[in-house]
């Protein structure tokens, strides 16, 4: 019997394997399976320095979480400030395949594009497991509004699809929802990080 993935999609469509540890910001977030940070769970296993999931690699650095802190106004219904900090139990050491991400300084303009990227998400039911590559993916896709945090591309066929991170060298967001996936007239909406800066500041120096 061939493995099913999870019916609430978890990835790219029409994304490229990306360069090996090109990514070294990008981390998976574990709770005995892949999820992204609208699954929110009490303990959290991440995994740093990742490009084949699959496999051990002698760049992946493993943590847990000693304090998650999702944002205070997190609505489940309208999914607005769909935003969480996770504390590492222990430090980590950088490398060049494990890499913290700067915060912006602005919101980046509709018209600029970001790279997207994800790992393999949980393994349930829905559709066959080759739709779920094994090494981290990476699609090109511009941000299409200043006001919703709307990224991809309105003729379909390519999207982020619930849960993927869009970064830059500075990250704009996180997608949180989108109707369907890869659904002409329909991108992904993303958590507009920018407008979270001082309380994501806050909230570290409080910890």
């Amino acid at each position: 019997v061939k493995p099913f993935v999870a019916a609430d999609d978890d990835r790219l469509w029409e994304a490229n394997n990306c360069p090996e540890h090109s990514v070294p910001y990008q981390v998976s977030l574990n709770a005995g399976y892949h999820f992204s940070a609208h699954c929110y769970k009490s303990r959290i296993q991440v995994r740093l320095g990742e490009y084949n999931i699959d496999v051990q690699e002698d760049s992946e650095v493993v943590r847990s979480s000693s304090v998650i802190i999702r944002h205070p106004n997190y609505s489940s219904r309208t999914l607005n400030n769909d935003i969480m900090l996770i504390k590492l139990a222990s430090a980590v050491d950088y490398s060049a395949d494990v890499q913290p991400i700067a915060l912006p300084t602005s919101c980046a303009k509709a018209g600029t594009e970001c790279t997207e990227s994800q790992t393999k998400p949980k393994i349930v039911t829905a559709l066959p497991a080759a739709y779920y590559p094994e090494l981290l993916q990476c699609l090109q896709a511009p941000i299409l509004t200043n006001q919703e945090f709307c990224i991809g591309f309105l003729e379909g066929g390519k999207d982020s699809c619930q849960g993927t991170s869009c970064v830059q060298r500075r990250t704009p967001g996180h997608c949180v929802m989108g109707i369907g996936c890869a659904l002409q007239g329909y991108p992904g909406v993303y958590t507009k990080v920018c407008n979270y800066v001082d309380w994501i500041q806050r909230t570290i120096a409080a910890y």
